[in-house]
């Protein structure tokens, strides 16, 4: 069986030290928690990769709100794929929708082909489109590597039937990575329920946006 894994969702980089200093497999960093995640800044990304030995995903958002991109928003999340990339991260996340809610393979396919050969993860844009079995194999189609979503509910354990659902289906052509409202409270119900390898938190317990590195652990405890 494979050995689940554990990423934590940083939003400073002292978070992402927290994270590896405690068993996380992998950091996704992204700005503006408030926004649910924007681009973090290009120089605290480049020390995040001088310091973090293990993978480092970047979050390519231009604006929180919907995930529906101007011409000029589209143009910025290109540039700042090119520009990320030549620090060596491990990988993009991004998502764009039509405004009909499908996903908007187009514009997409070519960010994945910008991105390459780092692999690309669809963020929970995935939780806002209006037809999941078709948007899954959209996003399959445009090159990604993994979908991050809650199923579609304000968090994974609302979200646990259609998490279960998106992984039977994907067939091991994608990962899917549960995210929203993991805990290490609820993360060994999301294990037995999905069958997901690779789990997402901010692992965040308290008002600040620091990554809680005993929850870190917890977490990572608990996929064992």
């Amino acid at each position: 069986m494979e050995k689940c894994k554990l990423e934590i969702a940083c939003f400073n980089l002292q978070s992402a030290i927290i994270a590896q200093q405690n068993g996380a497999d992998r950091v996704e960093l992204c700005a503006n928690m408030k926004e649910g995640g924007t681009t973090p800044h290009f120089e605290i990304t480049k020390t995040a990769r001088e310091v973090l030995s293990i993978d480092l995903n970047v979050m390519i958002r231009p604006r929180g709100g919907n995930f529906v991109y101007s011409d000029d928003e589209f143009e910025q999340m290109k540039t700042e794929i090119g520009q990320f990339k030549k620090l060596d991260v491990d990988g993009f996340v991004f998502g764009i929708l039509n405004k009909n809610g499908s996903v908007n393979k187009e514009q997409n396919k070519e960010l994945v082909a910008l991105a390459h050969p780092f692999p690309c993860t669809f963020h929970r844009a995935f939780d806002e489109v209006k037809d999941v079995n078709q948007s899954l194999e959209s996003v399959i189609e445009c090159g990604f590597k993994s979908i991050l979503t809650s199923g579609q509910e304000k968090n994974v354990v609302e979200g646990i039937a259609v998490l279960a659902e998106l992984i039977e289906k994907s067939n091991n052509r994608i990962t899917i990575i549960p995210g929203g409202g993991l805990r290490s409270s609820n993360i060994a119900l999301l294990k037995q329920k999905t069958n997901a390898t690779f789990y997402h938190s901010s692992a965040i317990t308290d008002s600040s946006e620091t990554a809680n590195g005993d929850e870190v652990k917890a977490l990572k405890g608990n996929l064992i």
